[in-house]
């Protein structure tokens, strides 16, 4: 459909609607960054480093699966961009790449209280 096919919606209101939606590549990544925070436990995972470097020994005591679990899931979230890991020694320490993954954990976890608030 070209710009001129519209049926509801003026010309200008299309042009407007189209240059504030993504990217088609822009709309692959996010849903990219999306599947990975539709895990559980990658959830769980991202909230304990919010809170700061942990281990993976201490990370699987807090979210309570076994180290393999996390070491597993690390992986993945270190391959999408999510957690950098620094060495001390022989100790790997895990942290958020960046701060705005606790910001949308943030918000993620407020809408799902003002929903439940709703239901009640």
């Amino acid at each position: 459909m070209n710009l001129q096919e519209s049926l509801y919606i003026s010309f200008e209101r299309e042009k407007q609607l189209r240059s504030y939606m993504p990217s088609n590549m822009q709309a692959e990544k996010l849903a990219e960054f999306f599947a990975v925070c539709a895990d559980p436990t990658r959830v769980k995972i991202l909230s304990a480093l919010a809170m700061g470097d942990m281990c993976v020994g201490d990370i699987a005591l807090v979210v309570q699966v076994h180290q393999s679990t996390v070491s597993h899931q690390l992986k993945t979230l270190k391959d999408k961009g999510m957690v950098v890991c620094r060495k001390i020694g022989r100790v790997a320490y895990y942290s958020l790449s960046d701060p705005s993954i606790e910001s949308i954990l943030n918000v993620g976890a407020e809408r799902i209280s003002k929903r439940a608030s709703y239901a009640v």
